[in-house]
């Protein structure tokens, strides 16, 4: 399958919508995030291991919960478990130039190795992408607010610092239990929670 096929096939099942994000998936090739040894898997739609428990994350996942956070122009997005640097790449496409995309992995060596595959778009060198290889437990209060929070990996609860961290107007997406939670902030400490059920994700990693 070639990345056109994969792009037509989650156009065609109901996945992929907006323009601005079909055009991420155009533009940042999910070979250049890939283990090499799963390179002939790169375009086919499931997960693909990347080391240590971890998974380059199902297209139409990334698909499904970029179109329910919505990214825009000149978004402020936290990054929350960002992996291979895949959904970090699209992301920082999405947002633009004026836009910033504050990337956080908890494994020292995934951080370095999703930092290296981003910086193939430069988006590092030129300031788009900034990756913390720390915990997130506690969000990134150093960088709030955001207009946008995603996470990757699967929560029991969704912590309250990261819903203090999302900015009036905010949408944020995360992964709870086997379900994916959109989550709206309308106004000061009022939370909008929507819940989509039948998803499979890596747990939410903690300092433990």
């Amino acid at each position: 399958m070639s990345v056109g096929n994969l792009i037509q096939e989650l156009i065609n099942l109901g996945y992929l919508k907006t323009p601005r994000i079909i055009e991420a998936f155009q533009k940042i090739d999910r070979a250049h995030f890939v283990s090499a040894k799963y390179t002939d898997l790169t375009y086919i739609n499931e997960p693909l291991p990347i080391g240590h428990g971890q998974t380059i994350s199902q297209p139409l996942t990334v698909a499904f919960m970029l179109e329910l956070l919505q990214p825009e122009e000149g978004n402020k997005i936290l990054d929350i478990g960002s992996g291979s640097g895949w959904q970090t790449a699209l992301l920082a496409h999405i947002v633009g130039e004026k836009g910033k995309v504050y990337a956080m992995e908890v494994v020292p060596e995934l951080k370095e190795y999703g930092e290296k595959n981003v910086s193939k778009y430069n988006f590092v060198k030129e300031g788009r992408v900034e990756f913390f290889a720390q915990s997130a437990e506690e969000g990134l209060p150093e960088k709030a607010p955001f207009d946008r929070i995603i996470a990757a990996a699967s929560c029991e609860k969704i912590p309250e610092s990261w819903k203090e961290q999302l900015v009036i107007g905010g949408r944020m997406v995360v992964p709870v239990k086997n379900s994916i939670v959109l989550l709206t902030k309308d106004k000061e400490n009022h939370i909008i929670e929507k819940e989509f059920h039948g998803f499979a994700f890596v747990p939410f990693i903690t300092k433990g």
